[in-house]
């Protein structure tokens, strides 16, 4: 006898752990960018320090594009945190009811952060040479 005709609950268990697991990756992913932004921002800091055990004197500004950017990433991450929470609780509703809809407002805004970090990086590579 196939296990969804003995068990008709076994599916749906399934599809919800498919969805946890879909949630954790997001969690993962939002947990990596806020750590990815800390370093930014961070980085200013240990050039600094670097360049005075070295004995050479670096102008930096205190607080500049990397405080920015890395702060950002924070909220970024966070943002992204609650909204993978919310589309959780929301696939699971629409599990139950059998009545999913894809969305794709966090991919959208991963890739769109993607896209915003990978520029803002190069431009400020090639400024920096």
């Amino acid at each position: 006898m196939p296990e969804d005709k003995q068990f008709p609950n076994v599916r749906n268990r399934r599809v919800h752990m498919a969805n946890e697991r879909t949630f954790l990756a997001w969690i993962r992913t939002s947990i990596g960018i806020m750590a990815f932004g800390f370093v930014v921002e961070r980085f200013s800091i240990f050039v600094k320090q670097v360049s005075y055990f070295l004995g050479k004197e670096v102008s930096l500004p205190s607080r500049g594009y990397s405080a920015i950017l890395g702060i950002s990433l924070v909220a970024l991450g966070a943002l992204m945190g609650v909204l993978s929470f919310v589309r959780y609780k929301k696939v699971e509703r629409q599990i139950d009811e059998d009545t999913y809809q894809p969305s794709m407002i966090l991919d959208i805004m991963l890739a769109l952060a993607v896209l915003v970090i990978g520029i803002f990086l190069v431009s400020y590579l090639i400024y920096s040479i």
